[in-house]
């Protein structure tokens, strides 16, 4: 089958489209013929070996083996192990993979995986897992989001920003989506009932007060917690570019001051869940949610993927159809 691997650290020049061997799914698995993959900042911080604390995990010098890039897919099922309950050959799912996305076919454990949405194409469902399960999670979970609470979303326009207004709209809230002057009306349409344009107004200097702030763009604490009610809760997704620990340090710098503050700093740290898969494509199913897509490339143009994701200027998602 071909693949999109890397053997090496660097830019998107190490990616190869390679024939490799067809996995073979184990008692718990299933093979599934891939229709849709996306990528994710994950892809490329492990692909590039930065922040240099992955490297403690995937390898010093280079990568422990191949990797396969795409963190999420959708596609068919073609054969299950003999454990497998949920899941038949035929059936079309989607799921969060953390690696091996971008190939003709992928061995998933079924707890990964769910029934992909019957309004949703596979290049729409592979853009859902991971992006849309950190936004459900940081906004029920360490947000506590619910009827009546002021919500702001910090890059309201990128892959979880746009997942995350349209949730925090289903669970209730009242959504201010920050974003640059050309996302306005796309994040306004999305639900969002104020849209700050981050170039002509500052949220952390203004006079609003708000109860969650889900903060997407490595903005300082001291500036969210300014933005905050008395005993809001800023939630931490993602993090900064450095090149040792990236947005660890925000993180550990949250965790100390947290019990110094009345103010709840808390990161937001996704698991993927066959659960939560199922909530998101209830939402899905039943309009309140949809994926955006800013640009989609060919299984061979992955490493074009990549580049324009690595420019941080993507309107949402980024897809590889397969």
């Amino acid at each position: 089958m071909k693949a999109c691997v890397y053997d090496r650290y660097g830019s998107p020049d190490v990616l190869e489209l390679k024939e490799v061997g067809v996995p073979v799914p184990g008692d718990d698995e299933v093979l599934v013929q891939v229709g849709a993959a996306s990528i994710q900042p994950y892809d490329w911080h492990f692909m590039r070996g930065l922040p240099l604390f992955v490297r403690l995990i995937n390898g010093l010098r280079r990568p422990k083996k191949a990797t396969i890039v795409g963190s999420d897919v959708a596609g068919t099922v073609a054969s299950v192990g003999r454990n497998v309950a949920r899941f038949r050959p035929g059936d079309e799912v989607f799921g969060e993979v953390n690696t091996g996305g971008c190939a003709e076919y992928i061995s998933v454990h079924e707890d990964k995986l769910a029934s992909k949405p019957v309004n949703l194409t596979f290049g729409q469902a592979a853009a859902v897992p991971l992006a849309a399960m950190t936004a459900l999670q940081a906004l029920r979970d360490s947000g506590e989001v619910g009827p009546g609470r002021r919500v702001l979303i910090n890059g309201a326009s990128g892959g979880v920003g746009t997942f995350a207004v349209q949730i925090a709209k289903s669970l209730g809230a009242e959504v201010t989506g920050v974003c640059s002057a050309r996302n306005v009306d796309m994040v306004r349409s999305l639900g969002a009932d104020h849209v700050v344009d981050y170039g002509e107004r500052d949220f952390a200097r203004g006079a609003d007060r708000y109860d969650v702030i889900v903060d997407n763009m490595d903005r300082s604490l001291s500036d969210l917690r300014r933005a905050l009610t008395p005993r809001g809760t800023v939630v931490l997704v993602g993090g900064s570019n450095g090149r040792w620990i990236n947005g660890l340090g925000r993180v550990l710098k949250a965790r100390l001051l947290a019990p110094l503050v009345r103010q709840n700093l808390r990161p937001c740290q996704e698991k993927a869940t066959k659960e939560d898969l199922a909530v998101l494509k209830e939402l899905i199913e039943a309009g309140k949610v949809k994926p955006v897509i800013d640009r989609t490339f060919t299984l061979s143009e992955t490493p074009e993927a990549m580049r324009y994701l690595e420019t941080g200027r993507a309107r949402g998602k980024v897809v590889v159809t397969v």
